[in-house]
């Protein structure tokens, strides 16, 4: 590390929206290194997860030192490759502050997205110099002119700035390692400061304890130091250095400006906050923390229980084990009447909630059922103080609170301006404040709107693509919590409340939603040898109900003729052993019914 001076370091990261190239054209810039054995490199190199492969999506921002030869002269190259999701921004814009430059990515083919738009004022708010790049131009259905208008109109991007290129085909590719020598500056920072380091991600290994990943602002970092973590105030010693290739390498020592890794004996990544400071500990008091650092979040609350009650104690090993290449979700135990022992977990987001899930069904064999999503609330008590509320449940009688607060965010949806006024329309619906409307040209439209988080994760995203026939596509952020007319609608089986089903809705969709519902569950539960009431109810008060008949069965079928009152006796008996079975049997509500509220919406 030491044969490159400051000036020839080069630190960036890739940001783009899902499915634009970023991965590929990683792959690109690492053929372009001649430090990698070309054989070792695959389709997505830089994604190492399975799940990361299939679905063609980057999950965790990964860093690599890519030694290059630009123009005869020796450079390092620190790439981050960052999530593209709005699930993972606050891991982006930790990504964002490790590095002075960004390479934007858009898509020729598609255009600007919903999450271009965000990475690209993330990377402006963490004051980054952007390339501009028009990836896929080698593709028939590539448009380039109107993506670079767009990206005028929308960044203010001049056209003699924008690199064509394909990360498929690698056109653009020397433009793209020059324009990063000549554009990106190369990091500063002072030697004879106190260490000040950023750490931007952190994974478990099973052999080394946490492996943090860091930027080096000033100062330098090596062996036998003994350093501490602002936010957490813990103290450590380092025990090892290094940056990231293919693996990691080992070093003497990360100087000022570098990125690479730190190993120094943590045991659990519960102890790292990605986005704290690093310092030496007999520096703590007098270097003030990097600008930036919170603790993720979670967005969106589930229970997960397993399908055999014996699997409760895999299921925490399960977690236990997945949280420590993961800090960001959140998990403890809960017992549900319906579902049995189970942990009620905290996820940034819905498709944050499916990767965790399915990480669980292949990492530890395990078959999962999932209840419904739902959001936090926060109540305000007579005495003045905030609670926050995870899931229906545990919200108290409305004598015991002042008011109910649901998390908003902006909604930022770009579209074909066809399917504006549909758009429009879906988000009126779903108790959204229209805001704002930019045209981007080329006959798309990007609308701002101010809506409750809760009408946005059950199947806004699927009504969206469906209406604009694919073409649509959304970001959001969160921006606070607002008081609103909620009510808590429980949901019985037979008289029995069903905790696992009862939700939070606005009171104007109380009943229509609560009917959906109990419909949802008519289909889902089988029939019983008796009749099965299906109850919604708001404090004391039923708002809707449906009833399951009983399964028929002609017990004067073996009567033929005779007299009438041997069939009432006969009837009578049939009568009574189904009143006995209906107060000591109970009814079997199948996993499906509580994944059933997914599929309900707030139409009237």
């Amino acid at each position: 590390m030491a044969e490159y001076p400051l000036s020839n370091i080069r630190n960036f990261s890739i940001i783009a929206h899902i499915d634009h190239g970023k991965s590929t054209l990683a792959d690109r810039l690492l053929q372009s290194s001649a430090a990698f054995d070309q054989r070792k490199l695959r389709e997505q190199t830089m994604d190492s997860m399975d799940l990361e492969r299939e679905r063609g999506i980057t999950i965790k921002a990964k860093a690599i030192a890519l030694p290059m030869v630009i123009r005869g002269e020796n450079y390092l190259f620190n790439l981050i490759d960052t999530p593209g999701h709005v699930d993972f921004g606050y891991e982006v814009s930790r990504a964002m502050h490790a590095c002075e430059g960004a390479l934007l990515l858009v898509d020729t083919t598609q255009g600007i997205q919903a999450q271009t738009v965000a990475n690209m004022y993330q990377a402006i708010n963490a004051d980054l110099t952007v390339i501009p790049l028009a990836n896929k131009v080698d593709m028939v259905a590539s448009r380039y002119e109107e993506t670079v208008a767009e990206m005028h109109q929308v960044f203010g991007i001049k056209e003699e700035e924008v690199i064509k290129c394909s990360g498929k085909t690698g056109i653009g590719v020397p433009e793209i390692l020059e324009a990063i020598v000549d554009r990106i500056p190369p990091p500063k920072g002072d030697r004879d400061n106190p260490l000040t380091a950023l750490i931007f991600d952190a994974v478990y290994d099973d052999y080394r304890g946490v492996v943090l990943y860091v930027r080096i602002r000033d100062g330098f970092l090596e062996p036998r130091q003994k350093i501490a973590m602002m936010a957490t105030g813990k103290e450590f010693e380092v025990l090892e250095v290094g940056v990231a290739r293919m693996g990691l390498i080992k070093q003497p020592v990360l100087e000022t400006g570098c990125v690479g890794y730190v190993v120094c004996g943590v045991k659990s990544i519960q102890d790292v906050g990605i986005g704290d400071t690093i310092t030496l500990a007999s520096s703590k008091d007098v270097v003030k923390p990097l600008p930036g650092y919170k603790k993720p979040q979670p967005m969106v609350y589930a229970g997960i229980y397993p399908t055999q009650a014996s699997d409760f104690e895999n299921l925490r090993k399960g977690l236990q084990k997945l949280s420590l290449s993961d800090s960001s979700f959140t998990y403890v135990p809960e017992q549900s009447g319906a579902l049995g022992h189970g942990f009620r977990c905290g996820y940034l987001g819905l498709l944050h909630m499916d990767i965790v899930q399915e990480r669980l069904e292949r990492e530890s064999g395990l078959e999962l059922v999932m209840t419904a999503p739902n959001v936090h609330y926060e109540i305000l008590t007579p005495k003045g103080e905030v609670v926050k509320i995870e899931r229906a449940a545990d919200l108290p009688d409305p004598s015991q609170y002042e008011e109910i607060r649901e998390p908003i965010v902006r909604l930022n949806v770009i579209t074909p301006t066809d399917s504006i006024g549909d758009v429009i329309k879906l988000s009126l619906e779903r108790r959204g404040l229209y805001q704002n409307q930019e045209h981007l040209g080329q006959g798309r439209a990007m609308l701002t709107f101010k809506m409750p988080l809760s009408e946005i994760i059950f199947d806004y995203f699927d009504r969206l693509k469906s209406i604009t026939h694919g073409y649509g596509t959304m970001d959001y952020e969160l921006i606070g919590f607002e008081a609103a007319d909620l009510v808590k609608v429980r949901i019985m089986v037979a008289a029995e409340d069903v905790d696992a089903l009862a939700m939070i809705v606005h009171k104007q969709f109380a009943e229509s939603r609560s009917r959906k519902v109990l419909i949802k569950l008519k289909d889902e539960i089988p029939r019983h040898l008796f009749v099965i009431a299906l109850q919604a109810a708001v404090g004391g008060k039923i708002i809707a109900a449906e009833r399951i008949g009983s399964v028929g069965k002609n017990v004067t079928a073996k009567c033929y003729g005779g007299d009438v009152s041997r069939k009432r006796k006969l009837l009578e008996k049939q009568k009574k052993g189904k009143a006995r079975m209906k107060m000591i049997g109970g009814v079997e509500v199948p996993q499906e019914a509580f994944l059933s509220i997914l599929q309900v919406d707030n139409e009237d």
